[in-house]
């Protein structure tokens, strides 16, 4: 049975990736997470404790962790809950891990900029003639110029085409009040 677990909280160390020898990229890091309640006799919130996660991405997330994520980012993980027996030469213990299923950032403490990544596979992006024609109402991304794998990853900016679909759709944004 898979027990599916989400957690919001800091992330504590910088987040380590590494690919392994069969090529798949890991990112991890620790996440800690406050509890934290209000104490009516002094009406003050008090810290009732912290858990700690190893938190583990996978392939194309643990690539996006890696470019995205960074030390004392509060974030928001969903993933399948592992614990873990350990045991050293004087000392026994748990470790609670999670293999992240979804990551990214908590928007009550700030605010992130999204930028969807494709890959290699997929082949350079063609603009079409109407950017607001394409799938899922998406606008296309632009990989020309990129040297590196890395780039076409993590593409730096949208095609001049999309840019001026974005500019049209602010200009037709109707505000309901």
């Amino acid at each position: 049975m898979t027990d599916t677990i989400t957690l919001t909280g800091l992330v504590a160390t910088e987040p380590k990736h590494v690919t392994t020898g069969e090529g798949l990229p890991i990112t991890s890091f620790r996440l800690a997470s406050s509890l934290r309640r209000f104490d009516r006799k002094t009406s003050t919130w008090v810290d009732a404790g912290t858990n700690w996660y190893t938190v583990s991405a996978f392939r194309r997330l643990a690539l996006g962790a890696a470019a995205s994520i960074s030390k004392g980012d509060r974030v928001i993980v969903t993933g399948r809950l592992r614990l873990r027996d350990w045991k050293s030469a004087d000392k026994t213990g748990m470790s609670i891990e999670v293999d992240a299923d979804a990551l990214g950032h908590d928007l009550n403490w700030g605010t992130a900029s999204y930028m969807r990544t494709m890959s290699a596979s997929d082949g350079p992006a063609a603009a079409p003639e109407d950017p607001a024609a394409s799938m899922d109402g998406e606008l296309p991304l632009s990989t020309s110029g990129a040297s590196t794998a890395e780039e076409e990853q993590f593409p730096d900016a949208v095609d001049a085409n999309a840019e001026d679909a974005i500019d049209a759709d602010k200009e037709s944004a109707v505000t309901p009040f």
